[in-house]
């Protein structure tokens, strides 16, 4: 258990988050949440994935974030392959849970909504529970494998139900899905906070444009992010090939910075469109040249389509196109309006002949184009900020410890006992 504060003494209050989607510091809200913790005076602990081609060492310390990583392998095959993927990290969590010891509080990540189950040895312990909201899973399900509401989804929406109930505090990301967490999560408004995602200003710093990266085209157009079968990048081929073939522009080159699941379809289709000359398929790339790429863009894309699950989530690709100071072409999604403002403008939902037009037009309109990028980089700057996010995030954390006494550093487990590479 953990110990009690004396009077005079300096609390050391202790956190582990835990995450499965993503490693750390890639996952890059995570990292800032981890950051905010630790200037709030946290020792924070992290257990998550070791990444592929970073982020792959089992231990490591970074900028005084512990972080303890274990092997796992991406689920493939369709659902059963999930459940090995989520079986395989529950029981590494479970295990380095064991090893950072009792804590103040545990905050796990989804998905998957199945991290309370590892977590109950902590909250048996004094642990309090805080579930932060990345994603809705059931609607994730619904969007990713067009299945219907079989078992499957009603056990998703149990694990979902589960995770609520055993949650001190909830986290969410946005509006939207606080409203889920109080309409169908059942918890109390006071105890659902909104930590929105917001871009690290250092990291999307604009730099002059190069004209080369146009491949000798006039324009340049730019879609970054994870590319699965729910994001879209299908539709923003498709409206492409309309651009061209149909609106008459063969004015532009596009680049498509990122990876995921459907990363190989997209650039067998976008050969079978006949787009291979025009569009360009990086993969992840440093920040150095993410930032090269978004400074030369004329236009940025959003084509996530509307369905159960984007039409209430937060895209931070459409954050950091803002932080940019880009001009977007979204789909009208609810939240995508709520981010972007004026910084985007919106075609039908799911409409690739009215995105296709919305493109062509921001192309022949270069002030338009300058006053967009400004009134996202303002939002960004202003209400959209991290500093915001952080206020929030420090009060999720103050409510869910309030009542419990702090550890002192002479606790069980103190940091000075352990050895970190």
């Amino acid at each position: 258990m953990l110990g009690n504060a004396t009077r005079g003494e300096a609390p050391n209050r202790r956190a582990l988050i835990l995450v499965e989607n993503l490693s750390v510091p890639f996952d890059r809200r995570v990292w800032q949440e981890c950051t905010t913790l630790r200037d709030a005076g946290w020792t924070v602990h992290v257990i998550c994935p070791r990444g592929e081609k970073r982020d792959t060492e089992p231990e490591a310390v970074i900028d005084g974030v512990r972080i303890h990583r274990y092997p796992l392998r991406a689920a493939t095959g369709g659902p059963a392959g999930y459940l090995r993927e989520y079986g395989t990290a529950l029981w590494h969590t479970a295990r380095l849970a064991r090893k950072v010891g009792p804590v103040h509080v545990v905050h796990a990540c989804n998905p998957p909504d199945l991290l309370f189950l590892p977590a109950r040895w902590l909250t048996r312990r004094g642990a309090r529970f805080v579930f932060d909201q990345h994603d809705l899973v059931p609607e994730l399900y619904l969007s990713r494998f067009d299945r219907g509401e079989d078992l499957l989804y009603r056990a998703v929406r149990a694990l979902e139900r589960l995770t609520y109930r055993a949650a001190d505090i909830v986290i969410a990301t946005n509006e939207s899905y606080r409203d889920v967490a109080v309409s169908r999560g059942g918890k109390r408004p006071e105890d659902v906070f909104v930590v929105r995602s917001a871009p690290a200003i250092e990291r999307f710093q604009p730099v002059p444009p190069e004209p080369e990266l146009k491949r000798g085209k006039p324009h340049l157009l730019c879609y970054l992010g994870v590319m699965g079968p729910q994001d879209g990048v299908d539709y923003a081929l498709r409206a492409l090939a309309t651009l061209r073939d149909e609106l008459g522009r063969t004015d532009w080159h596009a680049v498509f910075v990122g990876s995921g699941d459907a990363f190989d379809a997209m650039v067998e289709l976008s050969r079978q469109l006949g787009l291979s000359d025009q569009v360009q398929f990086t993969g992840r790339v440093p920040d150095a040249d993410l930032v090269r790429y978004l400074s030369t863009a004329d236009v940025c894309l959003s084509p996530d389509p509307r369905n159960p699950l984007n039409d209430v989530s937060t895209m931070n690709k459409v954050l950091e196109y803002m932080a940019m100071g880009r001009p977007i072409v979204s789909f009208d999604l609810r939240e995508a309006r709520v981010s972007a403002g004026d910084a985007a403008v919106y075609a039908r939902a799911n409409d690739e002949a009215e995105f296709a037009e919305l493109v062509a037009m921001l192309l022949d309109d270069p002030d338009r184009r300058a006053r967009m990028g400004k009134i996202g980089q303002e939002r960004i700057s202003g209400p959209l900020s991290w500093q915001n996010s952080q206020a929030s995030l420090l009060a999720a954390y103050a409510a869910a410890c309030r009542g419990r006494t702090p550890a002192v550093a002479g606790d069980q487990h103190r940091e000075g006992t352990r050895q970190h590479p």
